[in-house]
């Protein structure tokens, strides 16, 4: 019998135990600030309804989510002329009707309608879960990941938006970022730049494009508006404008006249102002702060201030980014509910972290001790492994008999840094052998000057 090698589908990957450590370690970081900020967690399902995810994203946005083949004989229940046609868009909601989640909002939405009578609002959620997308992996970019969301809903304060500033900063400093960019943008000042090129109508197409600036580049968006039906003059109006550099304040005071004329223009400018002054009370470790014209954020249903997060110490693309919506709850059922998010890529973060090498500078979180095997002392060895663990040290015993050199390459595969050994000279002294993994040191101590090495001030010493 033939035997396929074992792979994996493209843009996802497998994670070490060590990798998984660091990631539980990240993970942790992000929670805790999250939470220090009054946000709750929850989960929700891997899959949704089609319907639930389909026009939330923009056109773009929908052909990337991965969907789910009916269960049993999907075909037999198409419309053979929809067959016939080849139709892919119109076959798609007869042969799937639910899809994997594309991002963590939208069945936030959901979820805060079907259980909004059992919530406080505002409702301040963080969730971490895994999300999909039927991308085309590269660098940075995967088709399984992890997002790190914080929401929320039921409140127009702008306080939100300036928290999410404090958020993104306290949670990259922590992580040992020393060198990042918080970019703002407001989707009215979009708006307004659309409407003083005339080409109110094309907003969302504009965005779209925009979005793609650090991809293909000033003459590619050039040539996508003029794709999308954009004038020449009108896409190099808006090119011109998009293009303005400066300290926030100065892009403030130098767009405020030129978009005055339109009261999207004037709403983005007051609440930008508004936005940064409340940031500045709170008081930022390490981010810049920035404003980016070109910042658009191509997801159709945000309203309001929208952010995005890059690392300047690693090319690696966004580490995050989010926004506020006034309605998007709406689209379940429940209108008038403002909201307002933002999400941390763990993916990318991770990589950063990797390629800076901030992993290696964690305490070690493994297994700290192993105790050898010796044939004569198993009773000895098993009592002195639990009394290691009651005192909150990660420990195990080899697990049967095996020359030294074995179970020292073990420790040493498994990154433990202690080794103990209870031979027969160690018992007949009432001592113990302590090997330093790290630097080859051994020597002979007692149970309680054990704990006193490994950090604990041995109020219950492990007696062999």
């Amino acid at each position: 019998m033939s035997h396929t090698a074992p792979s994996l589908p493209s843009g996802t990957r497998d994670f070490l135990p060590h990798e998984t450590l660091n990631r539980q370690y990240l993970f942790g970081v992000i929670r805790q600030v999250f939470a220090k900020f009054g946000y709750q967690p929850i989960e929700t399902p891997a899959m949704e309804k089609l319907s639930v995810l389909t026009g939330k994203y923009g056109e773009e946005g929908d052909q990337l989510i991965f969907k789910i083949l009916n269960n049993g004989d999907y075909l037999s229940k198409v419309d053979e002329a929809l067959l016939a046609r080849r139709d892919s868009k119109a076959l798609i909601p007869q042969l799937a009707e639910r899809a994997l989640r594309y991002d963590l909002t939208v069945p936030f939405a959901r979820y805060v309608v079907m259980h909004q009578n059992e919530l406080a609002f505002p409702f301040k959620r963080y969730q971490i879960q895994p999300v999909w997308r039927a991308d085309r992996p590269q660098k940075g970019r995967y088709r399984e990941f992890y997002q790190c969301d914080v929401d929320v809903v039921g409140s127009n304060s702008l306080l939100h938006e300036a928290e999410f500033i404090a958020i993104y900063d306290e949670v990259l400093s922590t992580l040992g970022l020393r060198d990042f960019s918080i970019r703002l943008n407001h989707r009215a000042l979009l708006q307004s730049l659309t409407e003083l090129a005339g080409v109110p109508d094309q907003f969302a197409d504009v965005c779209v494009a925009i979005d793609k600036l650090d991809k293909i580049g000033p003459d590619g968006v050039a040539r996508e508006l003029s794709e999308r039906g954009l004038r020449p003059e009108a896409a190099q109006q808006i090119l011109s404008l998009i293009g303005l550099k400066g300290s926030p304040q100065a892009m403030l005071d130098e767009l405020g006249p030129l978009v005055a004329a339109t009261p999207s223009g004037s709403r983005g400018i007051a609440e930008l102002r508004e936005v940064l002054r409340l940031a500045e009370y709170m008081g930022i470790r390490q981010a810049k702060v920035e404003i980016d014209l070109t910042l658009a954020r191509g997801l159709s249903y945000y309203t309001g201030t929208i952010f995005e997060v890059v690392s300047h110490e690693v090319q690696m693309g966004s580490l995050g980014g989010g926004g506020r919506y006034d309605n998007l709850t709406g689209m379940f059922g429940r209108n008038g509910l403002s909201g307002a998010g933002i999400s941390l890529g763990a993916e990318r973060i991770y990589d950063v972290l990797e390629a800076l090498g901030l992993f290696g500078q964690l305490p070690h979180q493994g297994t700290q001790v192993l105790i050898l095997h010796t044939a004569e002392a198993e009773g000895d060895e098993c009592r002195m492994l639990s009394q290691l663990r009651s005192c909150g040290i990660a420990s195990e015993r080899y697990p049967e008999p095996a020359k030294l050199g074995k179970q020292f390459g073990y420790a040493d595969k498994k990154r433990i840094p202690w080794c103990v050994l209870y031979g027969a000279e160690e018992r007949q002294e009432g001592l113990l052998s302590l090997k330093n993994m790290q630097t080859g040191e051994q020597q002979r101590l007692t149970p309680h000057a054990l704990l006193a090495i490994l950090g604990h001030d041995g109020a219950t010493s492990p007696n062999p």
